[in-house]
């Protein structure tokens, strides 16, 4: 069994794949001042609870845009499974090239969702990831990744409107029955989840305007991204699990060249 891990700003999202399949899947709050035992602990429980075996995990691979949490998660790994991760950085195969300004500035998180897209729709195609930030990376039929945008994420936005303000208050993010809202919550939630929709809809549009491309594929994933993409057409595939499949895509593509 192999050990899938994105550690992202927000969560650490922790799968197994047995083969091909994904048999178990869970996140956890992103702290950087844990230590390498809490979270050996913490993934051993999980486990345990759905009666997978600590040795039957064989490999592991990590994604990470935290730098602060790696020592420790490595170790754990490490330490309490004898693996040795593959870490998802400047040197790996991935079967995409990264053509941008300053490759090394491109989180590992782009990549890997770029990698399952490519892997699964070939190109060209725009990958959206609706995490911390919300992501537009663009790649072509070659599988070159030159372009990509970055915005703030729905949960940033909405924090920031009642960290910043003395008188809104937080709110669940849903769509409200209509844009015409009544009452403080649902004009909250109105101007977050029509604002992002309408925020999608015109980045896309400029996006294959500008690269003169009209049939592109549009992938989306990330926490968030279900409530936009029921409520768009141009966004064509939402694929919860998009990170899990890259990474296992690329352990698979390290695994047989060594």
């Amino acid at each position: 069994m192999v050990l899938v891990v994105d550690i992202g700003n927000t969560n650490i999202v922790i799968g197994v794949y047995n083969g091909d399949n994904i048999v178990g899947s869970w996140r956890m709050v992103t702290r950087s001042e844990k230590t390498s035992d809490e979270y050996a602990i913490f993934i051993l429980n999980l486990l345990n609870y759905n009666n997978i075996s600590q040795k039957d995990i064989k490999s592991a691979i990590v994604s990470s845009v935290v730098p602060n949490v790696m020592h420790s998660f490595e170790n754990a790994l490490k330490k309490y499974f004898s693996i040795e991760p593959i870490i998802v950085g400047p040197g790996i195969k991935t079967g995409i090239t990264i053509s941008t300004d300053n490759p090394r500035e491109v989180g590992s998180d782009r990549i890997v969702g770029l990698v399952a897209a490519y892997h699964m729709y070939g190109g060209p195609l725009i990958v959206i990831d609706f995490g911390t930030a919300t992501t537009y990376d663009v790649l072509s039929d070659k599988g070159e990744f030159k372009y990509g945008i970055t915005s703030p994420g729905i949960q940033i936005s909405a924090d920031a409107l009642w960290q910043k303000t003395a008188q809104l208050p937080s709110v669940e993010i849903k769509k409200p029955s209509s844009i015409l809202a009544k009452n403080t919550v649902t004009s909250i939630q109105a101007g977050l989840v029509y604002g992002y929709i309408g925020q999608v809809e015109y980045i896309v549009k400029k996006i294959k305007e500008e690269m003169n491309i009209d049939q592109m594929k549009v992938v989306a994933t990330g926490g968030l991204g279900r409530i936009i993409s029921d409520e768009t057409d141009v966004i064509d595939v939402y694929d919860s699990q998009l990170l899990f499949k890259g990474l296992k895509i690329i352990h698979d593509k390290n695994i047989k060249s060594n």
